[in-house]
């Protein structure tokens, strides 16, 4: 592809990323606790979890396969930085939820075209468009690459640690909704999505990419509205429990 054509994708992507965050405030993404009959056919949350994300770490694998660049060092830092978070998302996290909770196939056949193309957006620039010696060694002790890799360890921690606690919030056979109190759902009620945030903004900047911008604005365009559908179902629920927590950015919203 073309860096005009490649330029174009990524104005689509942003398009669209904007019309799901204005959609994802009327209508809520039937998965978790919004699940409803409506949404259709559903299966288990783990298989659908492990069909939703193993194809982008697979898409990246075959483009940083086929990349004449693939062992140059920092792109193979970039390649292995990314894949942690797939490897563990499509692997590990769906082995470890607990429950008998379904996803609608249609959300999940969503997810899958999204991963698609988010995982083509970012081996395409990665590993064929960048220019020639942009990743350069010494890339490596540049700010962008070391604000950009604590932004995006931190939020990987952060959102592997609120995934524990949301995990950890019933014992076994407990069907009943918890308000999760510890760490930084002290601060929010969807730390979990911080946490996603927090990484993929250091993924935009430990990359400097347009194509890992887009990525981070597709985070906030799907995780945010969801946070604030959460944030009134808790109000609902909890009423004064939930306090003075944000939505999903602490003090702010």
């Amino acid at each position: 592809m073309s860096i005009a054509a490649f330029n174009l994708f990524l104005g689509v992507m942003s398009l669209t990323a904007l019309i799901v965050f204005i959609a994802l405030y009327f209508v809520k993404a039937g998965y978790g606790i919004f699940r409803t009959a409506s949404w259709g056919v559903a299966i288990s949350n783990k298989l659908a979890w492990i069909l939703m994300e193993a194809p982008v770490f697979l898409v990246m694998c075959w483009m940083w396969i086929h990349s004449e660049r693939r062992f140059d060092p920092v792109i193979l830092t970039f390649f292995v930085f990314f894949q942690i978070h797939y490897f563990q998302r499509a692997f590990v996290f769906p082995l470890l939820l607990t429950g008998k909770s379904k996803m609608p196939l249609a959300i999940m056949s969503m997810g899958i075209l999204f991963n698609l193309l988010n995982g083509y957006m970012q081996g395409e620039w990665i590993f064929y468009l960048s220019p020639e010696g942009m990743y350069h060694s010494g890339w490596f002790t540049s700010a962008w690459f070391i604000a950009g890799s604590l932004l995006f360890f931190a939020g990987m921690l952060m959102n592997w640690h609120s995934d524990y606690i949301i995990r950890h919030l019933r014992k076994p056979g407990d069907t009943r909704h918890y308000l999760p109190q510890k760490g930084m759902y002290r601060y929010v009620t969807s730390a979990n999505y911080l946490g996603e945030i927090i990484e993929w903004a250091g993924w935009a900047i430990l990359t400097c990419s347009l194509s890992g911008l887009v990525f981070f604005w597709w985070t906030v365009a799907n995780l945010v509205p969801r946070a604030n559908a959460i944030w009134h179902r808790y109000r609902e629920e909890f009423g004064s429990e939930v306090g003075e927590r944000k939505r999903v950015f602490p003090f702010i919203y």
